[in-house]
């Protein structure tokens, strides 16, 4: 039953009415607009900080790990170059004691593998002390780089926040006149100014006629639809961009939302 009712209402309202309604709303639209370029990049140099420092936070970490994990390599490094060297001093010992050639090469052989694994362990050491020492410089760079992006994004969250503030009374009553206003359109033609004000790259779903021309891609348009424009029997939008077209005159005697 609802919907019934709101079906008598939208037809109760005349096309020329539909129209005003129309272009009132693009105004306000448009004034909206305004507000928003009071802001202008502020909103996507925010976004690019934030991601910025989320990014560089999580690169901080990863090369903290990585400088834990060197670190435990190094320490596991010299742990077994400590072994080998109790190993090596057991061997030289016991090859003192060996009942024939047999037992003293055996040894023998043992000690020249863990001189080689004491030499493995220096080489991962050496190895992993210079990736360490670069992946701590990283670290440092990157936390100053932080440091320096993060105070940039605190200046500009509170440049955006003072703009936003100075602007939200208005910003409110205008949207408060553009509900109200909406609430009167019927939802297809709303719906279709909505889609056309998302695709024009001005942000004007609603333009006047000036000069013979469509005010939003200036667009010839032919005497005799120029007249079915003016005499606002019918919503007539422009053959090249698709824009509502109303004549230049409604803006004097529209109605307001």
């Amino acid at each position: 039953m609802a919907g019934k009712n709101q079906d008598v209402k939208a037809t109760e309202v005349n096309i020329e009415d539909k129209l005003k309604m129309l272009f009132d709303l693009q105004k306000v639209a448009s004034e909206k607009d305004k507000l928003k370029t009071l802001r202008g990049e502020l909103p996507l140099e925010v976004q690019d900080l934030e991601d910025e420092v989320a990014g560089l936070k999580t690169r901080i970490n990863n090369f903290q790990d990585d400088v834990k994990n060197l670190e435990t390599l190094i320490s596991n490094r010299k742990t077994a170059m400590e072994e080998s060297k109790s190993l090596i001093a057991k061997y030289s010992e016991q090859q003192n004691n060996v009942r024939n050639n047999r037992e003293f090469d055996s040894l023998s052989k043992e000690i020249e593998f863990q001189n080689l694994e004491i030499e493995l362990s220096e080489k991962r050491i050496k190895e992993h002390t210079i990736e360490l020492n670069e992946k701590s410089q990283a670290t440092e760079t990157s936390q100053l780089l932080l440091k320096d992006r993060e105070a940039d994004l605190e200046s500009k969250q509170k440049e955006l926040e003072e703009i936003t503030e100075e602007t939200k009374i208005e910003t409110e009553k205008l949207n408060e006149k553009a509900q109200k206003i909406e609430e009167k359109i019927e939802e297809r033609l709303l719906t279709a100014f909505r889609r056309i004000r998302k695709n024009a790259r001005n942000g004007l779903a609603v333009v006047s006629v000036e000069r013979d021309a469509c005010g939003g891609c200036f667009n010839k348009i032919p005497p005799q639809r120029q007249l079915d424009i003016a005499s606002r029997k019918k919503v007539i939008v422009c053959e090249y961009c698709g824009r509502i077209l109303v004549d230049k005159d409604i803006d004097n005697d529209n109605i307001e939302g």
